[in-house]
């Protein structure tokens, strides 16, 4: 259903696209292509600029602004507001206006608007609420129970590995995904991830994804190997390389095996970094881990550490 709803939307925004003055339509392309190729944006942050700065130079368009030096505060916000009155989240606004002031910035630096109304245009603060974190003992489940039932299944083999690299590094669904073969140093258990921004770091792994992985590469991987997969590390069913939607279907279905809520690959990510600081680690190292660019972006699993404290002094303490 959701991935309904995103077709749609892109399907939609196309649309919009096609359909602006020349000018505008001339401005969003090279928009888009300074932030892959100059700014090295992820496709995802790419894709979600470009579909909000579609819809505001569609909405700028029907106001009569039919060209980037058009733009000016009143439009933004008006945008913004209409945007507001449909019941988008605080979070989406804080995007939108970040995608806003990106565009309206590389306008004015370009030379394509004498000004930067973007500039003017203050930030609905988002909520932060707390991600969801399994316990430990969950994640164990989670994990290890992918095999159980088939043990010498070729795809189980593989979603065993994938669990478990992604619980023992913390990375990303779409880094997993990208990792190629050359990326894995077995010798000293080390991955090389290209993150956003295209920034590159090196992450540790345990012996438990250690050896799950010499499983899928000795047992499953040959089985699921083509021609179009010399480098990939992790394999569809077709011998592709693995999608994202794939692997958020494999953590789903490993979650409900075990008997927890429903989980995605991003709450596995929360849930290594919440175990980092809960065993001691330093903050900066579990910012470098995890690839943030800001510490503050680290900083919530510390909430998330205090959070769990708190709970369990409440239920185990005598005096609570």
């Amino acid at each position: 259903m959701t991935e309904t709803r995103e077709k749609r939307g892109t399907m939609r925004i196309r649309e919009l696209h096609q359909e602006l003055p020349l000018a505008l339509r001339e401005a969003v392309d090279e928009f888009g292509r300074h932030l892959a190729v100059v700014d090295g944006r992820s496709e995802h942050t790419v894709r979600a600029y470009l579909g909000d700065v579609v819809s505001l130079l569609d909405y700028a368009a029907r106001e009569g602004r039919t060209n980037p030096a058009d733009l000016d505060i009143t439009v933004l916000r008006g945008w913004l507001a209409a945007r507001m009155s449909g019941g988008a989240a605080r979070t989406s606004q804080a995007r939108r206006a970040a995608a806003v002031r990106a565009f309206t910035g590389w306008a004015h630096r370009t030379g394509r608007a004498p000004t930067d109304p973007g500039a003017q245009l203050a930030s609905p603060r988002a909520h932060r609420s707390l991600p969801p974190v399994l316990r430990t003992d969950q994640a164990a489940d989670l994990v290890t129970g992918t095999t159980a039932a088939n043990p010498e299944e070729t795809t189980a083999i593989r979603d065993r590995a994938v669990l478990e690299m992604l619980y023992a590094t913390g990375v990303r669904v779409s880094e997993l995904c990208n990792l190629n073969r050359s990326d894995i140093d077995h010798a000293r258990q080390v991955i090389r991830v290209m993150g956003k921004g295209a920034k590159e770091r090196a992450v540790p792994y345990g012996n438990p994804a250690r050896e799950a992985l010499a499983d899928y590469l000795r047992a499953a991987r040959p089985q699921l190997t083509t021609r179009y997969s010399k480098d990939a590390l992790f394999l569809g069913s077709k011998g592709g390389r693995l999608q994202p939607t794939v692997v958020r279907r494999v953590v789903a279905r490993a979650a409900q095996a075990a008997g927890l809520p429903h989980t995605s690959p991003h709450d596995l990510r929360h849930s290594a970094a919440t175990h980092l600081l809960d065993g001691g680690a330093d903050l900066r190292a579990v910012q470098e881990l995890l690839g943030h660019s800001s510490l503050s972006s680290t900083q919530i699993y510390t909430h998330v550490s205090t959070e769990r404290l708190r709970a369990a002094f409440k239920q185990a303490h005598p005096r609570a």
